[in-house]
């Protein structure tokens, strides 16, 4: 049996995207979480990666390429993973894993992404545009905020009396199928490769 495909995530928030690809990669799963990173030392994320015995680690300053890319690579990552991770990735970094890079964003890409977009920002932009849909984008992660391949999309639908946060709910819970699948698909391709339709 081939080594586990070696999974690193980094994330700024409570992380249940992360729990997501804790709950998919256990035992007999083609991948394994090895190093879970944070630039906020009271993110949940944290916590998850501690209750699951994952190795984790603050970092003190997110815009230092060096150590981040050193930590990613002492760690044998095979991908990178941005689950609510809301920082501008160094582009050092970005080169060292292109293409073995991928973010999830609350969107449908390439709109309502960019600077600044994030999180209720992005739901409150889709329901302010008058779109009838939104849902998630997993995408390779380039020097620019979202603007990398896409590599999996999934739709959710605006309902009639949408709030930011009835919105995040629906999208949120396709996120977690998604960025899943993604990353197992990676895990067993042995590379990152667009989803079917």
């Amino acid at each position: 049996m081939a080594d586990p495909f070696r999974v690193a995530v980094l994330a700024s928030g409570g992380g249940s995207n992360l729990q997501a690809l804790l709950d998919a990669c256990g035992a007999g799963s083609p991948a394994r979480i090895v190093l879970v990173l944070s630039n906020n030392p009271k993110a949940g994320a944290l916590t998850r990666a501690e209750r699951a015995g994952v190795p984790y680690a603050v970092i003190p300053d997110p815009a230092d390429g060096a150590v981040l890319t050193r930590r990613l690579t002492d760690a044998h990552a095979d991908l990178v993973v941005l689950a609510g991770y809301l920082k501008l990735v160094p582009a050092e970094t970005v080169a060292a894993f292109e293409g073995r890079m991928i973010n999830v964003h609350p969107g449908l890409l390439p709109a309502f992404g960019g600077p600044g977009m994030y999180g209720a920002r992005v739901h409150r932009a889709v329901l302010e545009s008058g779109a009838t849909e939104s849902g998630a984008t997993v995408h390779l992660v380039s020097a620019e905020y979202d603007r990398g391949e896409t590599i999996a999309q999934r739709r959710v639908p605006v309902l009639p009396g949408d709030t930011p946060d009835t919105l995040a709910v629906r999208v949120l819970a396709v996120e977690h199928q998604l960025l899943p699948e993604v990353v197992l698909a990676a895990a067993v391709a042995r590379k990152v490769a667009p989803l079917p339709k």
